[in-house]
């Protein structure tokens, strides 16, 4: 097979890694980066050990793993996965999972497979996020592919059919598996269009190329997401001027306030493959009832395995303005929560601040897992 197509996308090849090893380690904007990133260790030995490594899982274990680990050791209250419910570990899978955090979704996922004895994930990620030629760089050395965003409709459909094969070779041949989540919000929907762009590739009808991508339904639940409170501003200037749109800045501030807020507890938690249910679908329905059908299983399949936490059940009552899950929280754990987001609240910094409608989406995003939950387990 011709792989030559996905050059311009795809992760490096093992043997490419010393040449761009050297093309970062002579960047200067790389070396200030990593010496913030491993403070007190000087450049020339983080250089010596970054020409060490052979592979680019050697470079996630020499670097990204110590440092994952790190920020989770520092920013949260424990950082857990449960893989049961896809047991068979030598498998490649499509971890299709709801999206809290930029960086740490793919990341975190990778360092708890590391310690179950498996493999990392390769990681789709925006070429929106690639903002400077030294971050593209160590995205594809640390295993991502580029999901190519400002395109005219005529590029998109080739790229996303060109990324759709890609991620066919990487499942089927590569064997190695894969990250992708849903849009950023606190709703946690499986937009159609993922499901579309994934049945591009492949052969046979619909549902064997979903088949053989062996999707398994990821929930991520942060106990807090430290970009809460930028989120809901964006929505508050969004709502006040036409047409607004986030700059680069306000992505890198998103990843910045990712990797280092305070996230309480966070846990990963498998749910089944699905191809249990596809194997039941009628092939000859309408392929968007196909699509509608197989989006509302992977939706039901993340959010009855979300993990609850008890800011979930108070911003529920708060937003309703009942005490129906009073039993759910203590008094204290109420007085934490609120305290909490007075002073997410108290972040957002911008003009005509609108406070009773910031801190009523600040409360929707931590009760739509709750809504959802209640509505998955029905």
């Amino acid at each position: 097979m011709d792989t030559t197509e996905f050059d311009e996308i795809r992760p490096y090849n093992d043997e490419e890694l010393p040449q761009i090893f050297e093309e970062l380690i002579a960047d200067p904007a790389f070396q200030k980066a990593a010496t913030d990133a491993i403070p007190n260790v000087p450049f020339e030995l983080l250089a010596q050990k970054i020409r060490a490594c052979k592979s680019k899982l050697d470079f996630q274990e020499t670097f990204c793993y110590g440092i994952l680990w790190k920020i989770a050791a520092d920013h949260t209250d424990g950082l857990t996965l449960d893989h049961t419910a896809v047991p068979d570990k030598s498998k490649a899978y499509t971890y299709l999972s709801n999206h809290r955090d930029i960086i740490l979704d793919s990341g975190f996922l990778s360092i708890l497979l590391i310690d179950q004895g498996m493999d990392t994930v390769e990681i789709a990620i925006g070429d929106n996020l690639l903002v400077y030629p030294w971050i593209k760089k160590l995205v594809r050395v640390n295993k991502s592919f580029i999901v190519q965003r400002a395109l005219t409709m005529r590029q998109m459909l080739e790229s996303s059919a060109r990324m759709s094969r890609y991620m066919h070779y990487t499942i089927s041949e590569k064997k190695q598996s894969i990250w992708i989540a849903q849009r950023e919000d606190s709703n946690d929907r499986t937009q159609d269009s993922v499901l579309k762009m994934l049945a591009m590739g492949g052969e046979g009808d619909l549902i064997d190329r979903l088949m053989e991508m062996n999707i398994a339904p990821l929930a991520i639940s942060y106990e807090y997401d430290p970009c809460d409170f930028l989120k809901a501003q964006e929505f508050q200037l969004k709502r006040d001027i036409e047409g607004y749109k986030k700059t680069t800045q306000d992505d890198l501030i998103s990843m910045q306030t990712g990797l280092f807020g305070y996230k309480g507890k966070v846990h990963f938690q498998t749910a089944p493959c699905i191809n249990d249910r596809l194997a039941q679908l009628d092939r000859s329905l309408p392929k968007q009832e196909l699509f509608s059908s197989i989006s509302a299983c992977i939706d039901q399949r993340i959010h009855s395995n979300y993990r609850i936490y008890s800011g979930n059940y108070v911003a529920y009552d708060l937003l309703k303005g009942t005490s129906e899950f009073a039993g759910h929280y203590t008094p204290e754990e109420k007085l934490r929560f609120v305290t909490y987001i007075e002073q997410q609240l108290g972040k957002i910094k911008i003009p005509n601040k609108d406070e009773d409608f910031l801190r009523g989406k600040l409360l929707l995003m931590y009760a739509n897992p709750l809504v959802n939950y209640l509505a998955a387990c029905q």
